[in-house]
């Protein structure tokens, strides 16, 4: 059994492994320059700068699956969840917890009153797209993606 809870400190452990687990997936294992310790207090620290849902599984109270999510603003749609990343280990896929996760973000838009959301997804994951479009997802044609790193 699966539960779907909000993510806590204690989490961020495996929660990171999760993340390590993703960055191997897309081929960029190399680029990943966070720690558990940051992301334990980018999110759970005095400001807070995103949430979490896991995906918890009952028999071996591990963390399987996950949603990362922060809010931000557009001037012309108002207040949108972004959704960073959602996350489910390879031994746990093709059970639901994906849609699970994506659901309870959903969700948690909704309730805190967000005109929408938006995440990205590498152009080359079909199955990733395949799991979107049956959300009715939007695509995005004409943006590029630009970054400035420090």
């Amino acid at each position: 059994m699966i539960s779907i809870r909000p993510g806590t400190r204690t989490d961020i452990p495996q929660a990171f492994a999760l993340v390590t687990e993703l960055a191997v997936y897309e081929l960029a294992a190399d680029q990943v320059s966070n720690s558990a310790e940051q992301m334990a207090d980018d999110g759970f620290g005095a400001n807070p700068l995103f949430g979490m849902l896991v995906a918890e599984d009952s028999e071996s109270q591990k963390i399987v699956g996950m949603a990362l999510y922060y809010f931000r603003y557009s001037t012309w749609k108002g207040k949108r969840l972004y959704l960073e990343d959602i996350i489910v280990t390879e031994d746990f896929r093709g059970y639901g917890i994906g849609k699970l996760l994506l659901d309870a973000t959903i969700e948690m838009a909704h309730e805190t009153h967000c005109t929408g959301m938006m995440w990205q997804v590498l152009d080359w994951n079909k199955p990733a797209i395949g799991f979107y479009q049956q959300f009715g997802t939007r695509f995005d044609d004409g943006w590029t993606n630009c970054h400035l790193d420090f």
